[in-house]
């Protein structure tokens, strides 16, 4: 039987709760701080949109106040304040998310990177096959199936795509699976619009057919051990050399 607790160390649970929630909130702070300011040195869009996104935001509240009357002439502005507040930092984000992206496109493991960071309830497995050229496939499951995404070099990248597709096939059925190539040729899909992409899949399975999915598709391993795949984008031009040694021998 567990030992209950004095009312001693359940007030100092509590404080210690709260301090760690005051941290973290003081570190999301700092954190966001500091990517705007970085952001703002090398978007020198993003201060006039933010304002001028604010500023359409109160006027069309006061206007919209002034033109109620009563009451609203009063409390629209403030709301107007809010929401503008809140346009901008929406603004922020989304030039923010560009930028990442941008700095991402065409580098090694942007993909795998772009899946990871999805949200919603995908299941993502990064790397599970690859070549000696650091070419790549990762598997997702979501609620439209089993959704293949490559990235590398288009030419090399099918085969790939079409051998892991044949495995499992086997495995799933009549659960669709769908296959994607990133990048900004004919019938590839930018990085910057891979998860819009797959979000506007239609949903052919439940939450409990993933679940049923992930178990077996757990079975067929990867290819790949997760050494063999670098952990986040890697700049073009980096040295891949002891990488594509650990892909040849696996």
């Amino acid at each position: 039987m567990a030992k209950s607790r004095t009312p001693a160390e359940v007030k100092a649970a509590k404080a210690e709760a709260k301090a760690a929630r005051k941290a973290a909130s003081k570190q999301r702070r700092v954190q966001i701080w500091q990517a705007f300011n970085i952001q703002r040195k090398e978007d020198k869009r993003l201060l006039p949109y933010m304002v001028l996104g604010f500023l359409l935001a109160v006027g069309v509240s006061v206007a919209f106040g002034v033109w109620a009357g009563g009451f609203s002439v009063y409390l629209m502005p403030v709301l107007g304040v809010v929401l503008g507040l809140l346009v901008a930092f929406a603004i922020f984000g989304r030039r923010a998310q560009k930028n990442v992206y941008r700095k991402a496109e065409g580098q090694t493991g942007a993909a795998a990177w772009a899946l990871e960071n999805l949200r919603g309830k995908w299941r993502v497995t990064p790397g599970v096959a690859a070549n000696g050229h650091l070419d790549a496939v990762h598997r997702v499951i979501g609620r439209p199936g089993v959704i293949f995404v490559a990235e590398g070099s288009p030419a090399r990248v099918r085969s790939l795509l079409a051998q892991e597709k044949k495995r499992t096939a086997r495995l799933v059925g009549e659960v669709p699976i769908y296959d994607v190539i990133v990048g900004n040729g004919e019938g590839e899909v930018p990085l910057s619009k891979l998860e819009r992409h797959l979000t506007r899949l239609p949903a052919n399975i439940t939450a409990k057919q993933m679940d049923i999915l992930e178990n077996k598709l757990a079975a067929l391993g990867s290819r790949v051990g997760p050494a063999a795949m670098p952990k986040g984008p890697l700049p073009a031009q980096a040295k891949m050399r002891g990488v594509q040694r650990t892909v040849r021998r696996r």
